[in-house]
């Protein structure tokens, strides 16, 4: 019998096979990401001017360029269990469907209550706010995954939890809400008038859907200005794709445990953490010269920081409170068409992955909202799960390069991400299915009038 023929459908871990540390991505890399800015100063931040806005732990772990590997807690890695190690699929039905030679893996992240792997990074923030001594914690979210993960970790540690969601999602994805709210947090559309930034923005943009960078600027508020309270971010940090690592240590340790090498890695970058975490591993070994991918970053067409974006300092929030970082961005005053159906919203990407991209160590590209949906049916049709719109951006081009693999005869291996799925996105499922979908791309213009906002920094 082959080796090919005892490689399992589903290739689990052991649980004594999980990760016991988070891989800092960050420790490997030649040219460190740059600093977060004081917007005031224009001067590196210090752990003591961000301790007022996040928990002193995650000040450290944001703030470590050194470390590589930082032990998971106890408590953390007990909760871990209850969902993890998640499985490492083989799509066989995918395969024969596209009847291309390549081998196409999953890493599934939806089998949680929070329906994606947010979940990873919410109980690691709600635990070290728990053990700080703090009353309760305050994020934003997009399309909902955050929300809901962190709604649950909070509900686990007994903080409270209030939250600022993206007006257009707010109002698509009344479920997604309900489940939040279920787990006891509070939940707000963005922009709104209960702060100071959310009347300005409301005064700016009448009648605007929201983005992340507004929902951003407005936790960011009711944090610094209610004691006891810390804001928590769910993508786009460093501390946030530390957490994330799990996922693409645990999908490693399984192929390695059938000796076989990916390809192609691919995951959907919106601000980071999915395809940060996912590819931390396999990075780490093309950073030391040690094996060598092909790792892909897939974008929505309609919020395309990397591919369209500029290289440069600006604000993570539309509301200018927070600090600066460099990444690759659309300015912090883009909003993308509430035709937008899923998640990825954000106008930045992690300054950790920008890096990364600007040294030539990954490439990016970006597909159009109906595509996506193609895929994502393609592959629910023969795979049985229903994937969110954020994962299946890395479907779209995992079938792509699949089909490529057909014309060429290459038997390449590839690696994506499927973050969670998709059964609170529907009401986006039932716009496909009438055809009342459309794709917008934003124009030169458009774009080029929010990066002349920029910031200017020395």
């Amino acid at each position: 019998m082959s080796n090919e023929k005892k490689i399992p459908y589903k290739i689990y871990l052991e649980e004594s096979e999980m990760p016991k540390a988070w891989y800092n991505l960050r420790a490997d890399m030649k040219v460190k990401p740059a600093p977060l800015l004081n917007p005031g100063t224009g001067k590196p931040l210090t752990a003591e001017e961000l301790s007022p806005i996040f928990c002193d732990e995650l000040v450290a772990q944001e703030l470590d360029d050194t470390t590589p590997f930082i032990e998971i807690p106890e408590e953390i890695r007990e909760f871990y269990k209850m969902y993890r190690p998640s499985p490492l699929v083989r799509a066989y039905c995918l395969e024969k469907k596209l009847d291309t030679p390549a081998k196409i893996y999953y890493k599934f992240e939806g089998n949680n209550t929070s329906g994606s792997h947010k979940l990873n990074s919410a109980i690691a923030q709600a635990y070290y706010a728990k053990k700080q001594g703090l009353k309760g914690v305050t994020t934003e979210t997009g399309a909902g995954q955050w929300g809901t993960a962190l709604s649950m970790a909070c509900s686990y540690f007994d903080l409270d939890c209030k939250v600022y969601m993206v007006k257009v999602s707010y109002e698509q994805k009344p479920f997604r809400r309900e489940v939040m709210r279920t787990y006891g947090a509070s939940v707000t559309p963005s922009p709104s008038t209960t702060t100071e930034v959310g009347k300005k923005i409301l005064a700016e943009h009448p009648g605007t859907t929201g983005s992340l960078g507004c929902a951003i600027s407005e936790a960011v508020e009711v944090a610094t200005k209610n004691p006891g309270y810390r804001y928590v971010l769910g993508s786009v940090l460093n501390q946030v794709l530390l957490h994330q690592s799990v996922i693409g240590l645990e999908a490693k340790a399984a192929l390695d445990k059938y000796d076989i090498k990916p390809d192609i890695v691919i995951g959907c970058a919106g601000g980071g953490s999915n395809l940060g975490g996912l590819i931390a591993p396999f990075m780490r070994e093309k950073l030391r010269g040690e094996a060598d991918y092909r790792i892909i970053a897939v974008e929505p067409a309609s919020c395309p920081s990397f591919t369209r974006g500029t290289y440069a300092y600006d604000f993570c929030d539309t509301g200018m409170i927070c600090p600066l970082a460099k990444m690759y961005t659309l300015g912090s005053s883009f909003i993308p068409s509430a035709n937008h159906a899923g998640g990825l919203r954000f106008h930045g990407m992690s300054s950790t992955l920008s890096q990364l991209y600007h040294d030539g160590y990954m490439e990016a590209t970006s597909v159009e909202q109906t595509s996506v949906f193609e895929a994502a049916e393609q592959f629910a049709r023969v795979e049985g799960i229903l994937p969110a719109p954020e994962s299946s951006h890395a479907i779209r081009v995992a079938i792509d390069e699949a089909l490529k693999c057909k014309e060429t005869g290459e038997e390449k291996t590839i690696v994506f991400g499927l973050t969670g799925t998709g059964y609170f996105d529907l009401v986006a499922y039932e716009k496909f299915n009438n055809g009342e979908m459309s794709d917008y791309i934003p124009t030169d213009e458009e774009i080029a009038a929010s990066i002349a906002k920029l910031p200017h920094v020395n």
